[in-house]
C-alpha cells in the first residue's frame, strides 16, 4: 500500500511500557475485552473512534497475544499536523489504561506459540530469564527490505519485500528439520499486480492475506486472500469484495490472536469533509474470511 506501507513494521513495542508518560486522567473509562468496544458483525466498522482512530493522524494497531494490550502507532498525514502520539492501552483488572510512548518504536511480531519475537530480519527467542539477545535470520533476509512479517505455528514465515517500481514481492521461509530455509517467492497466484505487501498467514497455514493493487480491483490497494488447496498449493487470489474493499486504499490485514476478528486499515476522508484523507483502523467478524473460502 503506497500511503501506509510502513504500518505493519512500525506498530509499537510492549517493551517500552515503563518509559512512557501517562494521560489516564483524560482517558475515558473502558472496561471489558477489545477496549470495551461492541464487536462488529459481518460489516466492517471503525475500531474505537476517537480513542484509536483520530482525524489528526494516520492510525494503525494490534493486540498482544494475551489480548490484554493494544498497540497504536500514529503518523502525520500532513506536514502541518502536530507530532503524533503513539500509545499502548493495557488492561488491568478489566479496565484499560493508556500509556504514551516514543514515536517510531517498533512492535515485534509474536510467533503464535509466544516463543519468538520477530523484528523483520532479526528475532529474539524466549529463554529462562526473559528473551535472548537479538539474532539474525541470515544474510538472505538481511538483504530484503522487510515491512511486514508473520509466522505460522509450524514456524513458516511469510514476509514482504519493497521493490523498485512498486511491484512488491511476498516470500515464505519454512523450518525444515529445524533449519530455516532462505526466503522464496510465493507463486504467481499471490505475486501478481503491484504494491503487494503486509502479508498475514493463518496460524494453521490455511490461508494467506495481503494487500495489493490489480486491474481487477476496486481502485487503489485492496485486500486479497489465497486459501491452501488439498494438494498443498495456494489457490487463486480472491479479492475480499466490496464489503471490505473500496475505491480507496485498504491494507494491513491481520486477525486478532483469539481468531475472532479481522483488522485492516482504510484511507478515509474526515467526516467534516475538510482536511486531508488519513488512514483509520477497521474491524469485522473473522467469519467474513471463512465465507470467502471456495466450497
Amino acid at each position: 500500500m503506497k500511503s501506509i506501507l510502513t504500518l505493519t513494521g512500525l506498530i509499537l513495542s510492549a517493551s517500552v511500557m515503563s518509559g512512557g508518560s501517562h494521560g489516564q486522567d483524560e482517558f475515558p473509562l473502558l472496561e471489558g475485552p477489545y477496549l470495551g468496544q461492541t464487536p462488529p458483525g459481518l460489516t466492517p466498522e471503525p475500531f474505537a473512534p476517537g480513542i484509536v482512530n483520530t482525524e489528526e493522524w494516520g492510525d494503525a494497531g494490534g493486540f498482544s497475544l494475551d489480548m490484554n494490550e493494544f498497540f497504536v502507532i500514529r503518523w502525520r498525514h500532513t506536514r502541518d499536523a502536530r507530532e503524533p502520539e503513539s500509545v499502548i492501552y493495557q488492561k488491568v483488572n478489566n479496565r484499560w489504561h493508556k500509556t504514551v510512548v516514543p514515536a517510531g518504536t517498533r512492535k515485534p511480531f509474536h510467533s503464535p506459540d509466544g516463543r519468538t519475537l520477530h523484528y523483520g530480519a532479526k528475532y529474539k527467542e524466549r529463554v529462562a530469564n526473559g528473551w535472548s539477545e537479538m539474532k539474525s535470520l541470515g544474510p538472505a533476509f538481511e538483504e530484503i527490505r522487510i515491512m511486514g512479517l508473520t509466522a505460522s505455528r509450524k514456524g513458516t514465515l511469510v514476509l514482504d519485500e519493497a521493490t523498485a517500481g512498486g511491484a512488491g514481492v511476498l516470500r515464505y521461509s519454512r523450518l525444515v528439520d529445524g533449519i530455516r530455509e532462505e526466503p522464496k517467492p510465493l507463486p504467481k497466484e499471490i505475486n501478481t499486480g503491484m504494491w503487494n505487501a503486509h502479508p498475514f498467514i493463518a496460524p494453521d497455514e490455511s490461508y494467506i492475506m495481503w494487500d495489493g493493487e490489480r486491474e481487477s480491483g476496486f481502485g487503489d490497494n485492496d485486500l486479497y486472500v489465497s486459501f491452501r488447496q488439498p494438494d498443498g498449493s495456494w489457490g487463486e487470489a480472491i479479492n475480499m469484495g466490496d464489503t471490505v474493499n473500496t475505491e480507496v486504499e485498504e491494507g494491513g490485514p491481520q486477525v486478532t490472536p483469539d481468531g475472532k476478528f479481522l483488522f485492516f486499515n482504510r484511507v478515509v476522508t474526515p467526516a467534516t469533509g475538510d482536511g486531508a484523507p488519513h488512514s483509520d483502523l477497521f474491524w469485522v467478524d473473522a467469519q467474513f474470511i471463512e465465507d470467502l473460502r471456495p466450497k
